[in-house]
């Protein structure tokens, strides 16, 4: 079984009235290269005539993000020209690259109407060799992202990334990976093989599991030793987890606000860059 290093517990870290809990980076748990950064927002309930999300347009580079919407929806706008509202069960994948600019702000209808909301997003790096590459964006609603099934029908998988069971994901990454999000009934369970030079992403987001002997909780994530292959979940209640593995790319790592980059130099050429509008238009 794959050696459990250390679980860790998320932080509140509120971003206005968003509710928000962050597992990394911490002060115990930087990355798990390439992983660099997770949010969790929510869950909670949005009055009526509600503010909505408040990441109005920002600039990245250098890096890319997975967003899983699980209540609530999302509207993406970027200086790329893609625009998308994802409903629950969706997920959106954003290449940054060279460099781009974008939103994420709530629907008017939810604006309007209010109601549940829990979203997630995850950061991955991108390697040094495709840190400067076009930008890109996909979102994917539910119904468009292949799922299947295990222990009997008590577990459902999204494949995100890379193949599981024979079900390839519904994105292409820019590097090897394999990302699923799984929701598991209570009593439900399955065994996974992992290589040992892969990192394993592991973070629950709802409900409580068992995985290889070791209570999880929700809002934690597990960081693993590159020890031993097999990963053994069993679902004490009903959960969600989101599941990644990928080799770590061993490269220098310079993150400042939004620029994930190599060296410092790389960083001040970012925001340098933004600054005389190489990042594309924004047009509001």
């Amino acid at each position: 079984m794959r050696k459990i290093k250390k679980i860790h517990k998320s932080e509140y870290r509120p971003i206005a009235d968003l509710v928000t809990y962050s597992p990394m980076p911490t002060r115990s748990l930087q990355m798990i290269d390439p992983f660099l950064f997770l949010n969790h927002h929510g869950f909670q309930t949005y009055p009526e005539h509600n503010q909505g999300l408040p990441f109005g347009p920002h600039p990245h580079r250098g890096m890319e993000t997975v967003t899983f919407i699980l209540e609530g929806d999302i509207m993406h706008k970027d200086s790329s020209g893609h625009e998308s509202v994802i409903g629950p069960g969706g997920v959106q994948y954003m290449t940054a690259g060279k460099g781009l600019i974008h939103a994420e702000v709530s629907s008017s209808e939810f604006k309007k109407k209010g109601g549940d909301l829990e979203i997630l997003q995850l950061w991955l790096n991108l390697p040094a060799a495709k840190k400067m590459m076009n930008p890109n964006y996909i979102g994917l609603q539910k119904d468009d992202i292949p799922t299947f099934e295990l222990s009997e029908g008590k577990i459902q998988v999204q494949q995100l990334f890379g193949e599981w069971n024979g079900v390839k994901g519904a994105f292409e990454g820019t590097f090897p990976i394999t990302m699923s999000t799984i929701y598991l009934e209570e009593g439900s369970q399955f065994t996974k093989e992992i290589p040992e030079d892969e990192n394993i992403f592991f973070y629950l987001v709802r409900g409580e599991v068992t995985v290889n002997q070791e209570e999880v909780q929700f809002r934690h994530l597990v960081e693993f030793e590159n020890e031993g292959s097999t990963l053994s979940v069993k679902a004490q209640e009903k959960s969600i987890l989101i599941l990644g593995h990928a080799k770590p790319f061993n490269e220098p790592v310079v993150a400042q606000g939004p620029f994930v980059m190599n060296s410092q130099q790389e960083i001040y050429e970012a925001y340098e860059d933004y600054q005389q509008g190489k990042f594309g238009s924004w047009n509001g």
